[in-house]
């Protein structure tokens, strides 16, 4: 049983049959890795030396509430985007530094996007505009 589905799994990624975890906003898709445990949660996206444009990292949390970042041993400057339940975007901080500390909006949310800083911007991300999450 074990061997065949090892089989079957081979096959699917042999294929690229396996799902990809997506987050839109406005037209712009971002493949996302998924931070939704506590250990994956506190590690992020530190030491990571760069990311792709098209790249993110999604922190998924058991309930919407209070979430505050740590830039700590973050390499790569970020722009974050806090998103509710509703599936809205609630908060952006822009330009988040490396190693400049805590971010602490009082704002409740149950999902959190980190991509690299400007893309907020240049693909003009707003306060309310909807998120479709794919594969999540």
């Amino acid at each position: 049983m074990m061997k065949k589905l090892f089989i079957l799994f081979s096959l699917l990624l042999l294929t690229g049959c396996t799902q990809k975890s997506q987050v839109s906003i406005k037209n712009h898709a971002f493949d996302v890795e998924i931070a939704s445990n506590t250990a994956e949660r506190a590690k992020g996206l530190m030491f990571r030396k760069s990311l792709d444009e098209d790249k993110g990292m999604l922190f998924i949390f058991p309930k919407q509430e209070k979430h505050s970042f740590w830039m700590k041993n973050t390499y790569i400057p970020l722009d974050i985007i806090w998103i509710n339940e509703a599936k809205e975007i609630v908060y952006i901080q822009k330009n988040a530094q490396p190693h400049s500390g805590s971010i602490n909006p009082d704002i409740e949310a149950k999902y959190v996007l980190e991509i690299n800083t400007g893309l907020s911007d240049k693909y003009n991300f707003k306060l309310e505009d909807k998120v479709s999450l794919e594969g999540i």
